[in-house]
């Protein structure tokens, strides 16, 4: 939509347009979208039947709102996506600092501007894209900052007195009228600064320095803090609380579909990289299935959370890894192998807090034991389930594979092999191949041979095969076999 072809109040007026507040605003549009049956918050999966109905009850009550969740939980995403739902031009007064409506103008400069020029009294327009102000709250954050201050050097140039509005010098807040103003770690924010917020949220006024400024600023405010915040960093204040009309609890992904359609929409992959690397979809399933054991890890602090953001970058590394590899072979194209995700290592160290028990064994290797619990976790879900304890001499699904690699003195893939050697050492272990047959007998071609892989590292953390780190590769071979 073009912007309305309107620049002065006179022909404002003429036109038959409405004043309405922000969270009207916010209001109506949404209704239109629910009966259109339009999508409202797009690109967020996971939130439909928990989230997303909480936030449009709080949009319909006007309510200001405070999303509640832990890190990666895609609450600045969704505070970001409300803007779809502004108009897609609101007139101003131009020349306005705080984006005065020109039917319902507040501050003095806009008054004054439409007493001397009328009906003449010139407008522009602010789209929607303008109208989103954002605020991450740091200890350093001040109320002038927020609400504003006293200007001495525009009172100098102005020739005017401290005792004349005209010095106030309008903070971010004032300046974000008729805009959604974000928050983000609201409990970082100073309690002596949460409490200058208490008008603005109830009644709407400021105050500036002790001068008696009334101006009903017109913001839908949302606010974003970690639970964790509560008792560590800081905390939301209670009078601050009781003004925030809605707290929304927001949530990690609750199945590993989700959590895939997630890292694949957000993972910024080069075009190159994805027509050379092909990735398995079991690949995919394990990628996810990490974050997933580090939520409930032991060793890591699961008050802090584990960011969806882990899949995502895990998912970039795992990228680079095969590409490299294959760079390094000269292939044009290569597809994922297990062994790649040790390239993953750096995106999990990086994004999790470990207790004290994670410290001590350190973080490569929590990352290396949750990619050995993703494995584990999912290899039942492909495979026949691997008993801990057996009668002796009995036979299992796995027997006959597990004495050809004993037989041969155990399996050696290389890092730098070629998909050509991978595959046929892979291939030349015939009851593997029997297996994958018999139990995933559908499996795409091209995920074969890491299935094929899945499965001798299943045997590993099921701790019935070895799994030796060489300088350029791994071996498996007879858990008893120390030589």
């Amino acid at each position: 939509m073009n912007q309305p072809n309107i620049s002065t109040l006179g022909a404002l007026k003429k036109s038959g347009y409405e004043s309405k507040s922000i969270k009207e605003e916010l209001r109506q549009n949404l209704r239109a979208k629910i009966k259109a049956g339009e999508p409202v918050f797009e690109g967020v999966h996971g939130f439909e039947n928990t989230v997303i109905p909480e936030l449009e009850r709080a949009i319909l009550s006007k309510h200001h709102i405070n999303l509640l969740g832990l890190r990666g939980q895609a609450k600045t995403r969704l505070a970001r996506l409300m803007v779809d739902l502004l108009d897609e031009y609101i007139p101003f007064v131009a020349g306005s600092e705080i984006n005065d409506d020109p039917l319902a103008p507040i501050s003095r400069f806009a008054k004054d501007l439409i007493n001397e020029k009328g009906d003449d009294c010139p407008i522009a327009w602010l789209p929607r894209s303008g109208r989103f102000f954002e605020k991450l709250a740091t200890p350093d954050v001040t109320v002038a900052d927020l609400i504003g201050d006293v200007d001495p050097i525009k009172a100098a140039n102005l020739k005017l007195s401290y005792a004349d509005d005209r010095v106030i010098h309008f903070g971010m807040i004032p300046r974000a009228n008729r805009c959604i103003f974000v928050i983000n770690e609201l409990p970082d924010l100073q309690a002596r600064i949460q409490v200058a917020l208490f008008n603005i949220l109830q009644e709407g006024d400021i105050q500036i320095r002790g001068f008696k400024v009334r101006m009903p600023l017109d913001v839908q405010f949302v606010f974003t803090a970690n639970p964790e915040d509560y008792t560590n960093r800081g905390s939301i204040v209670t009078p601050l609380k009781d003004r925030i009309g809605s707290q929304i609890l927001t949530h990690y992904p609750a199945t590993i579909e989700i959590a895939r359609k997630i890292s694949a929409q957000e993972a910024k992959l080069d075009p190159i990289q994805e027509e050379m690397v092909y990735v398995p979809s079991l690949a995919r399933d394990m990628l996810e299935q990490i974050s997933f054991e580090a939520r409930e890890s032991e060793y890591i602090d699961n008050k802090s959370g584990v960011s969806a953001r882990m899949s995502i970058s895990a998912l970039e590394n795992l990228m680079s890894t095969a590409e490299r590899r294959a760079l390094l072979a000269g292939l044009d194209k290569t597809n994922v192998r297990l062994s790649d995700f040790m390239g993953i290592v750096p995106a999990i160290t990086g994004k999790v807090e470990l207790v004290y028990e994670g410290e001590q064994e350190g973080a490569a290797f929590v990352a290396q034991q949750l990619i050995g619990s993703a494995i584990q976790r999912l290899f039942p879900t492909l495979f026949p389930k691997i008993e801990k304890l057996n009668k002796q001499n009995a036979v299992t699904p796995y027997s006959t594979l597990m004495e050809s690699i004993f037989a041969e003195g155990g399996l050696v893939l290389l890092d730098d092999c070629t998909d050509k050697e991978y595959q046929d050492t892979l291939d030349s272990v015939k009851p593997l191949t029997a297996l994958i047959e018999k139990y995933q007998g559908t499996t795409l071609p091209e995920d074969i041979y890491f299935l094929k892989e899945f499965v001798l590292w299943g045997l590993v953390e099921y701790h019935k095969l070895s799994k030796d780190r060489l300088e350029n590769g791994f071996q498996f071979k007879d858990l008893l076999d120390i030589l």
